[in-house]
């Protein structure tokens, strides 16, 4: 396994980047996480209604939602989402959010 420091604490990853462990998150990590991926910064409001809810919807399920479901559920619409996280709405906000690559996501 890969690992990588982020906020001081040096944490698991796979070879995409992922958290191999989403315990090992912390919400001091998302800004950082952020810009390395290209996420417009700093987090707004919004931002952090979408990673809190992908980390919900992974530790209930097993894996991050889907971008439509993401749209739907969270109360971020679609456009939105792809103004929040242009490179991906699912794949960049599950990096974000410190939890494994959802599946579906290419």
């Amino acid at each position: 396994m890969l690992t990588k420091t982020l906020a001081g604490t040096t944490v698991e990853v796979n070879d995409e980047g992922f958290f191999v462990d989403a315990d090992q998150w912390t919400e001091d990590m998302a800004p950082e996480l952020a810009e390395e991926i290209g996420v417009p910064t700093p987090l707004t409001d919004q931002h952090w209604v979408v990673l809190k809810y992908m980390r919900s919807e992974y530790f209930e399920k097993g894996t991050g939602p889907t971008v439509r479901k993401l749209g739907k559920a969270s109360g971020v619409t679609t456009k939105e989402l792809f103004k929040l996280f242009p490179k991906g709405p699912a794949k960049q906000a599950a990096l974000c959010a410190g939890i494994p690559k959802p599946r579906g996501c290419i």
